[in-house]
C-alpha cells in the first residue's frame, strides 16, 4: 500500500502502517547517528534532558555530505540501523515513534517497537543524492561539534521510505526472505 503521512507521527498512524507499505513522509524529522545517540544516552544516564523532544518524532540515521550551493543538504543516504540498537529501545520508551535507516534490527528493538506502537522505516541505501531532493530545509540543533553526526532538524516533503517493522511485529526482512525461499527453493541449481 502507498501512504502519504505527515510527521511528527501519531501512535494511531504508526499502528496503522504495515510492513511492506510504501510511505512518503512530509513534515519534520531529525537526524542522529552513533555519536549523537551515545551522547543522548549519556545525558539520560545523568538525568539531563535530551536536546530534542523525541515524543512522536522520527529519527533518521543519517550523516549528510556538505550541501552544494543552493541546496539545504548534501547527499543524505541512510546508515546501518543496527549501530543504534543499543540506544533505540530507551528512546522508543520515551515516545520516539519512528526510525529510518537500513538493515536488520535486534529483537530488543522489535520488542520496543511493538511495546510503543512505533515503526521502523528503511530508506534506500546508495540513493543519498536522490533522497536529498525530498529535504527542503536542514538545521543543526545539537552537538554541532560532531560535524556530520550532529543532530539536525529536517523539513521533508514526500520523503520515500518503506515500512520494514510495524507495530504488530511484522518484519519485512524476514517475510521477504521466507517468500524468496518459497519461490526459489534451490536458487543455485540451474
Amino acid at each position: 500500500m502507498e501512504r502519504h503521512i505527515t510527521v511528527p507521527l501519531s501512535g494511531e498512524t504508526a499502528a496503522s502502517l504495515q510492513a511492506g507499505d510504501y510511505v512518503y513522509l512530509t513534515g519534520t524529522i531529525y537526524t542522529a547517528r552513533d555519536a549523537a545517540h551515545k551522547r543522548m544516552y549519556e545525558a539520560l544516564e545523568r538525568g539531563e534532558q535530551l536536546p530534542l523532544d523525541v515524543k512522536d518524532n522520527v529519527i533518521y540515521y543519517m550523516g549528510p555530505s556538505p550541501a552544494r550551493e543552493g541546496r539545504p543538504i548534501g547527499s543524505a543516504g541512510p546508515t546501518t540501523a543496527s549501530r543504534m540498537d543499543k540506544y533505540a529501545p530507551g528512546l522508543l520508551d520515551l515516545g520516539l515513534r519512528g526510525m529510518i535507516g537500513k538493515g536488520k534490527r535486534r529483537q530488543t528493538v522489535k520488542d520496543a517497537i511493538m511495546r510503543n506502537a512505533a515503526v521502523y522505516f528503511a530508506a534506500v541505501g546508495g540513493a543519498g543524492a536522490l533522497l536529498s531532493r525530498a529535504i527542503v530545509a536542514s538545521e543543526v540543533i545539537a552537538y554541532e561539534d560532531l560535524g556530520t553526526e550532529a543532530i539536525r532538524k529536517l523539513e521533508v516533503k514526500d520523503f520515500p521510505v518503506i515500512v520494514v517493522m510495524d507495530a504488530a511485529g511484522n518484519d519485512l526482512y524476514e517475510t521477504a526472505a521466507r517468500e524468496y525461499r518459497r519461490e526459489y527453493p534451490n536458487p543455485d541449481k540451474k
